[in-house]
């Protein structure tokens, strides 16, 4: 019953046979499931940026706005800020998150927001003809780029984590199952959690497939060293033996909204 008021009357204009499809589904098992368990759908709230991932907005009852591209982290730390009793998440790209909206990706890490960051990764600026993206490997071609891209690719996990995420995660767009499982924790973390969803475009970048080399790793609480060695599994190149998916880390610290109300206190 939760699930079915989740359903919007939009017809999804993703490509046939797009995972952007596994991953709403796996969302709404999740925020249903929440509901389930108590969580009401109005106290729900997402912001998304702009991308074909950012469609999801028209395809799933909760309230929310579309951010500016690569803005959407600031935009919910206010709206959490002025609210702190709602669920707040954000839905992006790779694009979207790690290059226009760099900044603002490391700094929520620090700030620790009670939020839920999840990161739609195809390694390419599909919407708008698959540019590469901070993630795309080196020698991808484009148009933009008809010798390759150049430069090696960031690790965001590896960046979340030395920038202070207190949950970081890595899911297979493909397993609606374990992708909604981690979606669960992050969701129920109390921090900032970043959740990226690895997958694949079905018309740019196609050459860049993991799939065969994923596997699932036990769910790592505050092993920040055995974090770091999963991360260092992936390089985001296509030349990886083994790309881990799973809760890479999580620890419990102190929240921006609970800093915030001592500093406002403070100001009185």
């Amino acid at each position: 019953m939760s699930k079915e008021k989740l359903n919007t009357s939009n017809i999804p204009t993703w490509c046939p046979g797009c995972t952007n499809f596994l991953l709403l589904e796996a969302l709404k098992k999740t925020i249903a499931k929440l509901m389930d368990e108590g969580i009401k759908q109005e106290d729900f709230a997402m912001v998304t940026g702009i991308g074909c991932n950012s469609k999801i907005f028209d395809y799933i009852n909760i309230s929310g706005i579309y951010g500016l591209h690569g803005r959407a982290l600031p935009t919910a730390i206010g709206i959490k800020l002025a609210n702190p009793k709602l669920t707040v998440l954000t839905i992006t790209g790779d694009g979207d998150t790690y290059a226009e909206g760099m900044e603002h990706f490391i700094h929520s890490c620090r700030y620790n927001a009670d939020m839920t960051s999840i990161v739609f990764d195809n390694r390419a600026f599909s919407l708008t003809t698959g540019q590469a993206t901070p993630t795309s490997q080196q020698g991808y071609k484009t148009k933009a780029e008809p010798l390759g891209e150049l430069n090696e690719p960031i690790n965001p996990i590896k960046l979340a984590l030395v920038s202070g995420a207190t949950f970081v995660a890595r899911c297979n767009a493909k397993d609606i199952e374990h992708t909604s499982y981690i979606l669960e924790k992050a969701i129920k973390h109390k921090g900032f959690a970043f959740v990226e969803m690895i997958q694949n475009c079905l018309i740019f970048n196609l050459a860049d497939n993991v799939d065969k080399q994923m596997y699932k790793i036990p769910d790592n609480k505050d092993d920040m060293k055995k974090a770091m060695q999963y991360a260092d599994e992936f390089d985001y190149n296509s030349t990886a033996e083994k790309v881990p998916v799973g809760i890479f880390y999580q620890v419990n610290k102190p929240v921006l909204e609970e800093k915030f109300n001592k500093l406002c206190k403070a100001q009185l």
